[in-house]
């Protein structure tokens, strides 16, 4: 039998920071709980062409199926099969299966929020978080940058690894860290680049990590990952003009195997970079009646395809604490416990394999290329174990 509540019976009210990927959600499963949430969202209005891409895993889209919207996800992205390594000289060093939807992360923000909508949330665009204040009453305040405030029984920060919410109610909490890692992304297509029929191809090139996924549209998705010891200023690395990081990516890659510096080089839209943060471990997810999930509590490296699965488990699991503990504060302890330990491991799992994809010389090319699918074995091993993961919305939290 489910354990839902019809809404309506219960006058709770939660305010939630952040309309990217957990928010929605979150905010869809409180509904169905008889929680009535309102999102506020920091951005003007919304930008469903920002961002670049990601894939999300088999657990993440359980999460979405048992809200009733995983075809309509399906339906934004395209299937990536499985994962080919090779080394610069397109030498194939193994295959790691694989089962995940790939994504624009502007697409998919943009069905998340109309699901929302569509389910009756509210969500309020130009609303920048700048504070949050837990009263003596028992209530909590969120105070945004244009002035105004909302009030409500609890507070959820979605709003990523550079959470607002995070150092509002914890302003000596570890800082995210720097991964000494330079992410790049792009879009682009090129004749005599076929369609991978669902493979995407990544190479461990002499200076950078390369891949691409060709879609069967000829619509080319790539990202190129290389090492920076030293932290970049974003606002600096933003200002490189497109060509001139264009001929950088081309430079770095100019002893590696075709096709990619075609790649690099047909991509005439905008090429985004940014710096590499994760995040392990916060002392405690919550504070009084403000609880952070997603990246705002724990954040990891793109190297793990899990980011966004994760924030998906977070929400489906912190509302159904919050359904079936009615005490808040209980409802976030039990869920931070309940959550913790895996979470953590796929972190630290992702900084592993972010490590190995740093420049080698030729002895070190030469053992990685022989111990590398020993490996990816591994690797299969782990990620089906995180595939695997499922949250039953009908079972109790106790």
């Amino acid at each position: 039998m489910s354990n839902e509540i019809t809404p309506g019976t219960t006058e709770r009210k939660s305010l939630i920071v952040g309309c990217g990927i957990a928010g929605p959600v979150l905010a869809m499963f409180l509904k169905r709980a008889g929680i009535d949430p309102v999102i506020y969202e920091g951005r003007p209005e919304p930008k469903d062409e920002a961002g670049f891409f990601l894939n999300l895993a088999p657990n993440g889209l359980d999460v979405l199926d048992t809200l009733g919207i995983k075809e309509d996800i399906e339906a934004v992205g395209t299937p990536t099969t499985s994962i080919v390594f090779q080394n610069h000289r397109a030498k194939r060093l193994g295959v790691l299966p694989e089962t995940t939807t790939l994504l624009k992360r502007g697409l998919f923000n943009k069905a998340l929020r109309e699901a929302a909508i569509r389910s009756g949330v509210a969500i309020e665009f130009g609303k920048r978080l700048k504070d949050v204040e837990i009263t003596p009453q028992r209530t909590v305040i969120a105070r945004f940058e244009d002035g105004t405030e909302a009030r409500g029984d609890f507070l959820m920060g979605c709003d990523g690894i550079h959470s607002q919410t995070r150092r509002s109610i914890m302003p000596n909490a570890p800082e995210p860290r720097y991964a000494g890692i330079i992410d790049t992304g792009g879009f682009t297509s090129t004749a005599g680049v076929p369609p991978s029929g669902g493979v995407m191809r990544m190479t461990f090139g002499t200076k950078g990590f390369f891949g691409y996924q060709v879609l069967s549209s000829g619509e080319i998705f790539w990202f190129q990952n290389s090492t920076q010891v030293t932290e970049p200023d974003r606002k600096k690395l933003e200002a490189i003009a497109n060509d001139q990081y264009r001929q950088k990516l081309l430079d770095m890659h100019r002893r590696d195997h075709e096709p990619i510096a075609k790649i690099i080089r047909s991509t005439e839209s905008r090429i985004g970079r940014w710096p590499s943060y994760d995040m392990l471990s916060l002392p405690t997810w919550h504070e009084g009646l403000v609880c952070l999930i997603g990246d705002a509590a724990h954040a990891t490296l793109p190297s793990a395809g899990q980011g966004a699965s994760m924030a998906l488990e977070d929400a489906i699991l912190l509302a159904k604490c919050l359904r079936d503990l009615p005490d808040a504060e209980r409802a976030f302890a039990a869920f931070e416990t309940l959550r913790k330990d895996r979470v953590e491991k796929l972190v630290k799992e992702a900084r592993r394999n972010g490590s190995r994809k740093g420049p080698t010389n030729a002895l070190t090319r030469g053992i990685r290329d022989l111990v590398l699918p020993f490996f990816l074995k591994m690797g299969a091993k782990n990620a089906q174990k995180a595939y695997s993961y499922r949250v039953s919305w009908d079972e109790r939290v106790r």
